[in-house]
């Protein structure tokens, strides 16, 4: 009758003895242990530089960025009533993990620009505005804009305690299946002349392309609810 436990206990001590044992210079178990702390200073590596790049110095750090940094703080994201400021991550960084690291990608474009000097002037950057606003727009329309719900959410909105004109414009968005940016497309930067028609021109398209897009989009000046917010909010 063999013995069980005697048997256990040569399995474990194999185990152990195939742990230690030696490769063409460490030991299995070494090159192991090994790996996996490299693996979580990589890990931590990777990570601390996703949250690095995340921050406001950090995306305002390239001189293409000092006409966005000024704009921005002329707004109620940068400074309001309740004390809570967005800055760039918040509006052009997804939370998802895949969408993250798509936009970090996709980022990379930035830098060459900066390197090339294409928006190094304040004529060539007016000159490029309605293209990166258009770029920005496509983003959102397409993600049902989602950077926005980082913060805001229709299902967490209580329009009683809202401005009646905000109120009857988010229920109106909700009725019409409309999505942020239809009528905030200038809420943190100044928007380039013709916008409006840039940005109906667009929406066609994507409806074009793609019929689940609804063709839904705001008739009201942004111009006009981004003075409205900026005068109504202290």
């Amino acid at each position: 009758m063999t013995d069980e436990p005697e048997e256990k206990r040569n399995i474990i001590l194999r185990l152990w003895d195939w742990f230690w044992s030696p490769t063409a210079v460490l030991s299995v178990g070494f090159t192991l242990i090994a790996g996996f702390l490299a693996g979580i200073l990589f890990w931590g590596g990777f990570h601390w530089t996703l949250e690095m790049t995340n921050t406001e110095e950090f995306c305002t750090s390239c001189h293409t960025m000092e006409t966005n940094l000024g704009e921005y703080r002329q707004t109620i994201h940068y400074n309001n009533h309740s004390g809570v400021r967005a800055i760039c991550s918040d509006c052009h960084v997804p939370h998802e993990w895949q969408h993250k690291i798509k936009a970090k990608v996709m980022a990379v474009k930035d830098v060459y620009h900066e390197i090339a000097g294409t928006m190094n002037t304040p004529e060539k950057y007016e000159e490029h505005r309605l293209e990166m606003a258009e770029a920005v727009w496509t983003k959102m329309k397409l993600s049902d804009s989602r950077e926005c719900r980082n913060c805001h959410n229709f299902e967490y909105m209580d329009f009683t305690i809202q401005e009646t004109r905000a109120a009857a414009e988010h229920q109106r968005a909700i009725d019409n299946d409309m999505t942020c940016i239809d009528c905030h497309q200038g809420i943190a930067h100044n928007l380039p002349p013709g916008y409006q028609q840039r940005y109906e021109n667009l929406v066609d398209r994507l409806a074009a392309r793609d019929p689940s897009i609804r063709k839904a989009h705001d008739t009201v000046d942004a111009v006009v609810i981004k003075d409205y917010l900026e005068t109504s909010i202290p």
